[in-house]
């Protein structure tokens, strides 16, 4: 790779450390910061990423806003470069248009008869929130660059998708890597937009060498929006985008693979026997699982309501199955996730009355993310429920059958990443259809034990082929093949 001495540059939204006002360092949240860690860790790097809190940017302020390296509290030291935004630019920036437009049309959340109403205020958080926030980011990756010969920068993610334009005007000899960690949509989705808005964040994108997504299926989903919106000359099977400067765009799939090693040393900790220990003696005869964050694109209702019409369709398993829920809430600023995480609660109180007894209670709802705790429940389900409407991966799919110890069956809906790799030995079902999935729950805690745990193997054998270093290499080997056939 170019420049073999300078630290690769990572950015993203969300760094891999938060400074808390009691003086704690703790780690960044969400999938992203996980899938980094081991980027981070396993090449000399240095991560660009927002200020969060008020501590963040006094922490900043003290290093002058430079670089400074970050110890996390379960090992681990990064050199950080927090940058702090204008706080109502980064409100518009996040609040208004990343969360919720553009997850929204990536999931396929809007109901597009009803919203969303583009008025003078979205398109203003698109340029004096988003962009302001990407040039805040992208000035600061500059600086870093500031010297260096080709040097590699490797963007990450939604909240940036203006910032590659933005790199690549100032410095024509970067090598521009961006991935996407959620999924792709295709084209009419995007039409939401205001052709304007879409078109920039579009060359935007377009000014990488090398976009990545996590399945097959995403990738052609870009070429197909490449092709239609903008009007460019694709090639489906090469994954090439032409731009008319002759500037060749490399689109590639790179499933992130979970960290096995990690997720197994969580599962012997003396707490997650702790909370193993209280599970096993509340248990009932089956288990059905399902962690995820209080999200709209999870689906959770209508699991529910698949697991209410399982019981109402097959009374012989009152009493004998529970359904432990651990769900984090998620985004709660936001309406439309407050006003979900209510109709959550509302659904898990019919199904308890409708079926529940004094002693029995189906549905156990747990409002928390507790990771010891989920990973107990990873080791003793019967069925492990991730039905997601669409999800760009989903790594409790890969992380609960790594650890499970019962031959559980996992229920996989056909619109996760992880369905790429994982559909042939779980019970696939469109995430939609309650009836398909209230029978596959009977499928499942019916299933013979031979059948299970041939299933179970297969899905072990799958997460454990490759590691997040293998994602990695997979994407750093693109880059060094990629600079060759730009003749670098």
């Amino acid at each position: 790779m170019s420049a073999e001495g300078a630290p690769l540059v990572l950015v993203s939204n969300r760094g891999p450390v938060t400074f808390q006002e009691n003086g704690e360092v703790k780690r960044g949240g969400g999938g992203l910061v996980t899938a980094l860690t081991g980027l981070a860790s396993h090449r000399d790097a240095i991560w660009i990423a927002s200020a969060m809190t008020e501590q963040d940017i006094a922490v900043t302020e003290q290093h002058g806003g430079r670089p400074f390296t970050a110890e996390l509290p379960d090992g681990g030291s990064y050199k950080v470069r927090l940058v702090a935004s204008d706080p109502g630019a980064y409100d518009r920036f996040y609040n208004v248009f990343a969360n919720p437009m553009l997850w929204f049309i990536q999931h396929y959340l809007w109901d597009l008869s009803n919203a969303p109403d583009i008025r003078r205020e979205e398109v203003e958080a698109f340029e004096f929130g988003y962009n302001v926030v990407n040039e805040d980011l992208a000035r600061a990756v500059l600086e870093e660059i500031d010297g260096q010969q080709e040097p590699v920068v490797m963007v990450h993610d939604y909240h940036l998708y203006t910032l590659p334009g933005l790199i690549r005007k100032e410095r024509p000899d970067v090598f521009l890597h961006h991935f996407v960690h959620i999924p792709w949509t295709q084209p009419d989705a995007w039409r939401v937009l205001p052709t304007k808005i879409r078109t920039e964040i579009y060359e935007g994108l377009l000014a990488n060498d090398i976009v990545g997504f996590h399945t097959r299926s995403y990738r052609r989903n870009f070429l197909q929006c490449c092709r239609d919106l903008m009007d460019l000359e694709v090639d489906f099977d090469r994954g090439i985008v032409h731009c008319p400067d002759g500037h060749q765009v490399w689109v590639r799939a790179y499933p992130l693979p979970i960290d096995a090693e990690q997720t197994r040393a969580v599962a012997k900790r003396p707490r997650t026997a702790e909370f193993e220990g209280e599970l096993l003696r509340r248990r009932r005869e089956h288990l059905i699982l399902r962690v995820d964050r209080a999200d709209l694109s999870k689906n959770v209702l209508r699991g529910f309501t698949a697991f209410d019409v399982f019981l109402e369709q097959h009374p012989e398993f009152r009493e004998r199955v529970t359904f432990v829920a651990q769900l984090m809430p998620s985004r709660t600023d936001v309406p439309e996730y407050a006003e979900y995480l209510e109709r959550i609660e509302a659904v898990v109180a019919v199904v308890n009355h409708r079926h529940g007894t004094p002693d029995w209670m189906p549905i156990h709802l747990k409002l928390r993310d507790d990771l010891e705790e989920a990973v107990a429940a990873y080791k003793n389900y019967d069925l492990l429920l991730v039905n997601a409407m669409f999800d760009g991966m989903n790594l409790v799919a890969k992380e609960g059958p790594l650890v499970n110890e019962r031959a559980g069956v996992s229920i996989l809906s056909e619109n996760t990443g992880a369905h790429e790799e994982l559909g042939e030995f779980a019970l696939s079902v469109n995430p939609f259809d309650i009836q398909e999935l209230a029978d596959s729950i009977h499928a499942a805690l019916t299933m013979p034990r031979e059948e299970r745990e041939r299933r179970l193997a297969g899905l072990k054998r799958i997460v454990t082929q490759r590691d997040p270093g293998d994602w990695i290499d997979d994407q750093l080997a693109d880059i060094r093949k990629k600079e060759g056939a730009n003749g670098n």
